[in-house]
């Protein structure tokens, strides 16, 4: 007896900045998401003007859209993915970058390896390795930690306690803020950090006024820019 055909769960990467599809998303996206009807997405409106952007789709109408985000349940990921069962291929739309990198997208693929359903991850940008290619900093050593805690205090102590790591590791310690936050970010990590350690901040990426920048910390706090309203990634080396 024949076992029944499998879809293919595609993991779609998504623009890190506005309007710039044409420059930083492969051929062969293109090519998989014609195969694609039925979507996962943090946000739906989100992923449903990306895909038009690409102009792949008669209709964006047409497609099949469910909501996967950190407070989707197991039981439901299991409804979602229903049409891999049925042979239809499925694609992980993250609501910036590639899915499962800082995304709730790893759990649907941690689902879909349980169920013996093959995974195919597509090459796009992510704002996090593309910031550690262009640090300078160790590439060999390095851990992403999301989000710095909000409280003054424990973001101080938590930035210490990181640099500490890193001069004993030799590791690069690498952070992601939302846009309104990241000059305070900034600001705490020039107040707590020692003045020798490598800092660099990569602010919209692959956007028209991308800035890619690694100082220490003491020249940082004689030049600090203003890092409003764009997506930013900060990493730093401590000596």
């Amino acid at each position: 007896m024949d076992k029944p055909v499998r879809g293919t769960l595609f993991l779609v990467p998504t623009v890190i900045a506005a309007d710039t599809g044409r420059e930083v998303i492969p051929a062969q996206v293109i090519e998989s998401l014609k195969t694609i009807q039925h979507f996962l997405a943090e946000d739906v409106r989100t992923a449903r003007r990306y895909l038009s952007s690409l102009k792949i789709y008669d209709s964006i109408e047409a497609l099949s859209f469910s909501v996967l985000n950190k407070d989707t349940k197991e039981n439901e990921l299991e409804v979602m993915l229903t049409p891999l069962a049925a042979g239809h291929n499925m694609g992980i739309l993250s609501e910036s970058g590639c899915p499962g990198i800082a995304d709730p997208g790893a759990m649907a693929v941690n689902l879909a390896h349980q169920k013996n359903i093959t995974v195919k991850p597509l090459v796009g940008p992510s704002s996090i390795l593309l910031a550690l290619m262009g640090s300078g900093l160790n590439g060999q050593q390095f851990a992403f930690h999301g989000y710095l805690p909000i409280d003054a205090k424990e973001c101080a102590q938590k930035i210490k306690s990181l640099e500490k790591e890193s001069a004993a590791k030799r590791q690069t310690q690498i952070f992601i803020e939302t846009p309104f936050r990241n000059n305070q970010v900034l600001k705490n990590l020039l107040n707590s950090l020692s003045g020798n350690t490598l800092l660099c901040v990569a602010f919209n990426l692959t956007g028209k006024n991308e800035l890619i920048q690694t100082l220490t910390v003491s020249a940082w706090k004689r030049n600090t820019p203003n890092l409003d309203k764009e997506p930013a990634v900060f990493l730093f080396l401590a000596p």
